[in-house]
């Protein structure tokens, strides 16, 4: 079990780990080891609530595809397991992101003292400005 909140955790068997290849420089290593992560986390097979469920699927990101699976690469090491530790902590980053309950925000106006200095403030810079001008004869 992969606990992401004091409330919310993962089994390990919804998370589908793949081996890969990993990009970029590395020498002749690179070319042998499969040592990036590739992670699948399906949210509608998920245990997640169905509240989560919808929030993380109306996320914005980029790594959550169309049909609801999360897919994170992680090649950022040079050993699977620290990419796999990554890739799982990542995953917890996304779902904590997601699942955050956001305070309301409680609407708010301003006083009527600081409506009156905003408005000072204004007709003294206007004046300010109009002096500025050429004299008048």
């Amino acid at each position: 079990m992969i606990k992401v909140s004091e409330t919310i955790f993962i089994p390990e068997d919804e998370i589908e780990f793949t081996a890969i290849r990993a990009q970029g420089s590395g020498g002749q290593n690179v070319n042998k080891v499969s040592s990036a992560i590739h992670l699948r986390f399906d949210i509608a097979a998920s245990s997640l609530s169905d509240a989560d469920k919808a929030r993380l699927l109306s996320c914005s990101d980029q790594r959550i595809t169309k049909d609801g699976i999360v897919v994170i690469k992680a090649q950022n090491f040079r050993t699977q397991e620290k990419n796999r530790a990554d890739a799982i902590e990542r995953l917890i980053d996304l779902i904590r992101q997601a699942t955050a309950v956001r305070k309301s925000r409680r609407p708010t106006r301003a006083s009527r003292a600081s409506q009156q200095k905003r408005m000072d403030r204004k007709s003294h810079r206007g004046k300010i400005k109009a002096l500025r001008g050429k004299p008048i004869d």
